[in-house]
């Protein structure tokens, strides 16, 4: 067979049958046209093939033995260190262990017993006494659990920890020969690379190695399936065909999803339609990116894929978008246009974090720009999920009952994916978390290191080292392209590709692939992991506090207006002696608002006109239920309590309470009942009541 001559001049170590693709079976059987353009479109890739194959340069088969007799040798030392780590690995999970019984369990318990003593206390009839009692009686069983399971616990810790010094001394000792052997590797793998000769740097093969690619990831097969559709769908396929800058465009943002190129020209072709300003720029890389990225529909996603691109076109000249999205690239706006969900939820989101926490998107760390609205709103624990409603969209049950690791980490990719930032999915043992991308590179919010991570979910599963070490490269732009013409040849040629997920080494040109991405990325600046105490946890109430800044308020954001009807307006912000968490914040367009939760009080004074009865409502947002203002005008008198809407993120007037006000300067003390999660606040507003 001719191509297995081209593999054999190439010096391929393994070859994968031509035809051999991930694109999903066939849905429709070719016709007599389709039988017609497969040969045709076959007979260019095995032409491709076989001019490409010449232009080679022979790898040294010595060099080639050596690299795999390093990489096995990197394997075995990877294993025994990684024995020798989960040893010690061990010791750290019996402290964990320790920590949760004495936390979580113990802890909770103890808040839960609090809370039925309460509760008890208050019952005025004998079914809340009987309630009270057996939710005391529930929590008290709960924590003799506790106190049992931390006594085996800490047994077990204090005898693993007899054994820590051993294993912390195998641990060391397995990293030298594993550094060496690395070293042995990458050694290995320069000599190989260095048997490419130019071919890499050079741009001279480019227009047959990205039509080659092209052909062999679409199939022959695949690419007439399409093409038989009809006569528009088969000029798709010749337009694309005929289109080295457009190939090459796609190839280096990752090809069409599952190599379904044709659906990609067909979807490329609408967005131009619909929109003109998709043909240049930043529009035009979006529209590409939601071609490639919807060839296939994205799991759990109905979006359309025209409709996509036009809700984040609308969404970016709009400037509601982070103002980075701009410059993304094709493959970075792939991992923003690829979210699950609808488009009139992610407008919802932004809309909801403006007016809800407009701090969250001015904060000037990337690391957590957006995503630390899980930490503060969506807290740790199934418990609440009972509540989630039917009417609402997932995204807003999560944000309003919260969840564990795994709702958590889908809040956090949605909420950053509404604002146009590249996310993309993280499972680690046991645990869900996300990861983003940042100015300075990617990072991982509520878990551990990318080393940790991997991501199934994708058209082929990799490791997070895997990712991680692409992003790096493809920051270097140019260079970059030698990744890529390495795997350009790989595809033409039909190998196996290289996934450290599933312990595939990949062909040749494959694992060049990879050998020169390690070496790109070698100098790259690594971005340690955010919030990992955070993965299954909800961050201390002290800690939310001392991070929060206060905010310079202009005289102007604090003036009372008292209109010609008589109506007093009062800022939020205008308030003094306050207490408790409360944060003065920037508002979405312009002024300022108040950002607060259970247990804040303030002072607020103004001077009214003349004695009487005055309506009191609040300009409010929240995202949660179940919070009450506590009101009072007068000193010892009893607060009044007003029921703060669940608003789902917009502005809305509560309902209004009466109050009684004197001529001249009062004094209201506002708070929010203990336990109230967050409420945002634009104005109190006073209007007589005639």
């Amino acid at each position: 067979m001719k191509t297995n001559k081209v593999l054999v001049m190439a010096g391929l170590l393994a070859v994968m049958p031509m035809g051999v693709s991930n694109v999903p079976a066939a849905e429709t059987p070719p016709t007599s046209a389709g039988n017609t353009l497969e040969n045709k479109y076959a007979e260019q890739l095995k032409a491709l093939q076989a001019e490409i194959g010449k232009a080679l340069p022979k790898i040294d088969a010595s060099k080639q033995a050596a690299l795999v007799k390093a990489r096995e040798a990197t394997k075995k030392a990877e294993a025994e260190a990684n024995a020798a780590q989960q040893a010690l690995g061990k010791v750290q999970g019996a402290q964990a262990l320790v920590d949760h019984a004495k936390g979580k369990w113990i802890g909770g318990a103890e808040k839960g017993i609090a809370q039925a003593e309460a509760a008890l206390k208050k019952a005025s009839t004998e079914a809340e006494r009987e309630a009270a009692k057996n939710e005391l009686a529930k929590w008290q069983a709960n924590k003799e659990d506790g106190l049992k399971a931390l006594k085996e616990r800490q047994e077990a810790l204090d005898k693993a920890k007899t054994d820590e010094p051993k294993l912390a001394k195998a641990n060391q000792a397995a990293q030298a020969p594993l550094a060496q052997a690395r070293t042995n590797e990458s050694t290995a793998a320069k000599a190989v690379l260095a048997s490419a000769g130019s071919i890499l740097a050079s741009d001279q093969l480019d227009a047959k190695l990205v039509k080659g690619a092209v052909l062999a990831v679409a199939t022959p097969r695949g690419l007439a399936e399409f093409a038989q559709q009809g006569k528009e769908q088969e000029a798709l396929v010749e337009k694309l065909l005929a289109d080295d800058k457009l190939m090459k465009q796609m190839l280096d943002s990752g090809g069409a999803k599952f190599g379904k190129y044709g659906r990609t020209m067909e979807i490329h072709t609408a967005i131009q339609q619909a929109s003109p300003k998709a043909r240049d720029g930043t529009l035009q890389r979006l529209a590409l990116a939601t071609s490639l990225e919807y060839a296939v529909p994205v799991v759990d996603s109905n979006a359309d894929p025209v409709q996509r691109y036009l809700h984040y076109e609308k969404a970016f000249l709009a400037g509601e978008l982070d103002p980075a999205f701009k410059n993304l690239s094709v493959w970075e706006y792939r991992l923003v246009v690829n979210c699950d969900a609808p488009d009139e939820i992610l407008a919802w989101g932004r809309e909801m974090l403006r007016n809800y926490r407009p701090d969250h998107i001015y904060n000037p760390d990337y690391g957590w720009r957006y995503s630390a609205s899980v930490r503060t709103e969506v807290p740790y624990g199934s418990q609440n999920q009972k509540y989630d409603l039917p009417s609402l969209h997932k995204y807003q049950n999560i944000i309003k009952d919260g969840g564990v690791c795994g709702r958590r980490a889908f809040f956090g990719r949605f909420i950053l994916q509404c604002f146009g930032i590249p996310v993309w999915g993280v499972t680690q043992k046991g645990h869900a978390a996300l990861s983003h991308w940042t100015p300075k590179g990617w990072v991982i919010n509520l878990g551990a290191g990318y080393e940790h991570s991997w991501w199934d979910k994708d058209e082929a599963p990799r490791s997070g080292s895997d990712f991680l070490l692409e992003t790096q490269a493809r920051a270097r732009g140019q260079e970059y392209l030698k990744v890529l013409r390495a795997q350009w040849i790989s595809r033409v040629l039909g190998e196996e590709a290289y996934n450290d997920r599933k312990g595939v080494a990949g062909g040749c040109w494959s694992g060049m692939a990879h050998y020169q991405t390690l070496a790109i990325a070698a100098t790259a600046v690594k971005l340690g992991p955010l919030g990992q105490e955070l993965g299954e946890a909800n961050e201390p109430q002290e800690k939310q506090h001392a991070r929060q800044t206060k905010q310079a308020k202009a005289e102007a954001d604090q003036k009372t207006v008292i209109g010609k009807d008589g109506v007093i307006t009062m800022p939020a912000v205008a308030h003094s002696n306050p207490s408790g968490n409360g944060v003065c914040m920037p508002g979405f367009p312009r002024g300022m608002q108040l950002h607060c939760s259970g247990g804040f009080k303030a002072d607020y004074s103004v001077t009214v006109p003349r004695a009487g009865k005055y309506a009191l409502t609040a300009l409010v947002v929240t995202a949660q239920e179940g919070q009450k203002f506590l009101v009072s005008a007068k000193d010892p008198a009893p607060p009044v309590e007003i029921a703060v809407p669940y608003t789902i993120g917009k502005w809305q007037q509560t309902q209004p309470v009466e109050i009684s006000l004197v001529n001249g300067r009062n004094v209201l003390h506002i708070g929010l009942q203990d336990g109230s999660r967050g409420v945002s606040i634009k104005e109190f507003t006073l209007t007589p009541v005639r």
